[in-house]
């Protein structure tokens, strides 16, 4: 069973770096996409899009790092992981260009950080 459970800690820690990474990359392209070529804005900056990535990150963030926590102890990957998400949240508050573009980006960099350090067991 613990077994089980660190395998889906794994899994679901390489799921919100991957998540992180889409994110980013969906934020520059948007950003190229619609302010240098004028494409896609009506798909790009829906904030629908922008809620269910927060809300996937927001699962995926706090289930994963919040085992991490409870297997090593250490709350620095689920403070830096929450920085991250509160930096995402407020992304979504400013609403768009360059802020939320910058937000964002810091946001999911700190939160695939977090990840990567509750993958090395805190460390």
């Amino acid at each position: 069973m613990r077994t089980a459970i660190l395998a889906l800690r794994d899994r679901l820690d390489r799921a919100g770096i991957i998540l992180s990474g889409l994110c980013a990359v969906h934020c520059i392209l948007g950003v190229l996409l619609v302010g240098i070529l004028g494409l896609g804005g009506e798909v790009l900056l829906a904030p629908e899009i922008h809620r269910i990535g927060l809300g996937l990150a927001l699962v995926v963030g706090l289930v994963s790092l919040g085992f991490g926590v409870a297997r090593h102890g250490k709350l620095a990957p689920l403070v830096i992981g929450g920085a991250g998400l509160g930096l995402m949240g407020l992304a979504l508050a400013v609403g768009h260009g360059p802020a939320e573009t910058v937000l964002t980006i810091i946001g999911v960099s700190l939160v695939a950080y977090a990840h990567i350090r509750n993958l090395h067991r805190g460390g």
